[in-house]
């Protein structure tokens, strides 16, 4: 394995933004694994297919096709879903889709290969627990649940997406507690992560912390 950096922590924490930025700075490929999970909850939706119909999410797994582009563009089966997946209706099935074993398994396999053999760094809910254990940095990114709302409002408002801070704030709430009671790969801090509160940090500032983490491994 070569050298990876994990960064995990809630919905809305900026775990996104600050690990492009970071990647781009260190010349770490930067792979988007939550992008994965939402590009299956889109498919199901699109397929108009239930959360507990699971041999027919296992058909559509069989077939999936996610790619990942450097200019940060994602494409689910030939079509570019970049914005799509960000939508309300992706955002209340991504949670549940994500416990799902079939749908971990495969993605598991999928966000190892696309690793193997690179630089990386990696942000999710259990890059450091699960995914990639024995990464040599781990960073655990967090932020109020206030303050992620805001950020995900504004992020929504500069996509054209239309959403109400309330609807979007009561949404990473609900997130929090399942993401963090889910039976499996629960989000929690792995015990060797270092812990970064972003809440009251500048985008720039939260770089350069991990930047500097990173570069003293």
């Amino acid at each position: 394995m070569a050298f990876v950096v994990a960064i995990d922590g809630p919905a809305g924490a900026g775990k996104g933004t600050i690990t492009k930025l970071v990647g781009e700075k260190l010349g770490l490929v930067n792979i988007d694994t939550g992008a994965t999970f939402r590009c299956v909850a889109l498919n199901m939706i699109q397929e108009n297919i239930q959360i507990q119909e699971e041999e027919k999410i296992q058909k559509m797994l069989d077939k999936i096709q996610i790619e990942m582009y450097p200019d940060g563009k994602i494409f689910l089966n030939g079509k570019e879903v970049t914005h799509r997946i960000r939508e309300n209706d992706v955002n209340r099935l991504v949670s549940p889709v994500s416990v799902l074993p079939v749908v971990r398994n495969k993605l598991l396999e999928v966000q190892r290969s696309i690793a193997e053999g690179k630089n990386v760094i990696m942000e999710g809910r259990d890059i450091g627990t699960v995914v990639f254990p024995n990464a040599n940095v781990k960073i655990y990114l967090d932020a109020t649940a206030e303050e992620r709302a805001r950020r995900r409002v504004l992020q929504n408002q500069e996509k054209g997406i239309e959403c109400s801070y309330d609807e979007v704030l009561q949404g990473i709430k609900d997130r929090d507690k399942r993401d963090s009671t889910r039976e499996i790969a629960p989000l929690k801090r792995a015990d060797d992560a270092i812990y970064i509160d972003s809440t009251n940090l500048n985008i720039n500032e939260v770089v350069d912390k991990i930047v500097e983490i990173i570069k003293n491994v």
